[in-house]
């Protein structure tokens, strides 16, 4: 399977933010979302980073309430790894394993398409849990019917 059949699947609106943007306004549109992390846009709609939530969490036991007046450019991480639609789902499970994240930006022709997250991972995991149950099962009962 591969991260375009899952992007697929969930039918996920993408969403992003802007340098700009708050970090206010993007906690209160995380949570009415309930999504866990924005790409981060330029005008151009090219990606130039990412905010989580763990990025706002750990801003907030260094900075306080210096927080309130941050602003996304201040927090995003510039340096993101990213996949594609045709990047198999196995290994895009890995590179966020290695890299330790819980959202991939997905790419295409140096466009931003989606966002993989561990929540569709565990999914497709617990799908292709289910296939091999049903094989192997189908299997058993083959072999006692001989």
């Amino acid at each position: 399977m591969r991260v375009s059949d899952v992007l697929q699947s969930n039918r996920q609106t993408l969403q992003t933010c802007i340098p700009e943007e708050s970090i206010a306004s993007i906690c209160t549109r995380l949570s009415a979302l309930n999504i866990g992390a924005f790409p981060v846009c330029d005008a151009r709609g090219a990606l130039i980073g990412i905010i989580s939530e763990r990025d706002v969490v750990r801003a907030f036991a260094k900075d306080g309430a210096r927080l309130a007046d941050m602003h996304v450019r201040d927090l995003m991480t510039v340096e993101v790894k990213t996949c594609g639609l045709e990047t198999p789902m196995v290994e895009a499970e890995k590179l966020m394993n290695k890299l330790r994240v819980r959202h991939l930006p997905v790419m295409d022709g140096g466009k931003l398409v989606g966002m993989l997250s561990i929540r569709d991972v565990m999914v497709w995991r617990q799908q292709e849990a289910r296939d091999e149950v049903n094989v192997l099962r189908d299997a058993m009962i083959a072999v006692r019917n001989r």
